[in-house]
């Protein structure tokens, strides 16, 4: 039996980052990116999940926590991608697959 849970994904500085409109690199420490996936289980600390984005960029990410949130009705599975750095082809297909969305970390 398999259980829905959201992916809270934190991604480290960009290799090559995206420049905002006056020139500066953008900054993802604000920022998460939030997805849906069914798994066998809520994944624990200390895991490691295997994630998509489009249909080829298969990349893995470490859970830091996990936790119910009542008012969604899910598990909320917190996660740090897996190496120190992003590769720019990685993170602009996150960026542009509809199935991640962005959200601030302050509202």
């Amino acid at each position: 039996m398999s259980i829905q849970v959201e992916i809270n994904l934190r991604i480290p500085a960009v290799k090559d980052p995206l420049k905002d409109a006056a020139g500066w690199p953008i900054n993802n420490g604000g920022i998460r990116f939030v997805k849906r996936v069914q798994t066998q289980a809520v994944p624990k600390s200390g895991d490691v999940v295997d994630l998509i984005a489009h249909q080829d960029c298969r990349f893995q990410a470490i859970v830091t926590r996990a936790d119910r949130h009542e008012d969604k009705e899910v598990f909320v599975v917190s996660c740090k991608y897996a190496k120190q750095s992003i590769a720019r082809a990685e993170y602009l297909a996150i960026m542009e697959d509809h199935e991640w969305a962005m959200t601030p970390l302050l509202k």
